[in-house]
């Protein structure tokens, strides 16, 4: 089974490729959703707390994620002690799913980080959705209600969406124009094939 690794800056629309394989058949790791999910758990929300101070928890004790982010987003060396905590948790989950995958063609991890933190060397493979800046910017603050600042913040701390492009192995363009899913179909097919 061939791993895959989905990335492209936010709001590019990954998880709408996501989504498309997913109809066709392949599993989908969103690590977002499993990293926030990781928050939940007590023993996690507890060195969270040790690390950033309580006032990251919002009434009902739960790490609220905005709060979060206002510290981490605007200090590179928190985002980089929060990173480097969580994530070694999220790639084990990812390494446990991908054995309940066994027997399809491929499965797909997707994150907006892939090459952030040196993750390319984990996948077969690597697909990036890209959409002008200006675009992601408007379909993040809709889909977030965010402020704009906040939303721009996170957007510099990524990866420029250029080099993210030179380094995957396929490009999907989401930019309102071209069709996605004869894109995702095309390089399901060679993925197939790859197999």
């Amino acid at each position: 089974m061939l791993r895959i690794g989905l990335t492209g800056n936010i709001g590019s629309g990954k998880t709408l490729v996501s989504r498309i394989f997913n109809t066709l058949g392949i599993g989908v790791f969103n690590a977002d959703i499993e990293t926030k999910n990781l928050y939940f758990e007590n023993t996690i929300k507890d060195d969270l707390c040790k690390m950033f101070g309580h006032n990251i928890l919002n009434n009902n004790n739960i790490v609220d994620l905005k709060k979060l982010g206002n510290i981490v987003f605007n200090d590179k060396s928190k985002l980089a002690e929060l990173t480097s905590y969580i994530h070694p948790k999220v790639v084990s989950k990812y390494d446990a799913w991908t054995k309940t995958q066994i027997g399809k063609p491929f499965c797909i991890h997707e994150s907006a980080i892939i090459f952030e933190y040196s993750l390319e060397n984990k996948f077969d493979k690597i697909i990036c959705v890209s959409a002008p800046y200006d675009l992601r910017l408007q379909r993040v603050l809709k889909r977030d209600k965010s402020k704009r600042p906040e939303v721009e913040i996170k957007m510099k701390n990524q990866l420029d969406e250029k080099i993210k492009v030179v380094k995957s192995d396929y490009v999907i363009i989401n930019d309102g124009k071209e069709f996605i899913i004869p894109q995702v179909v095309e390089i399901h097919k060679h993925l197939i094939n790859l197999v």
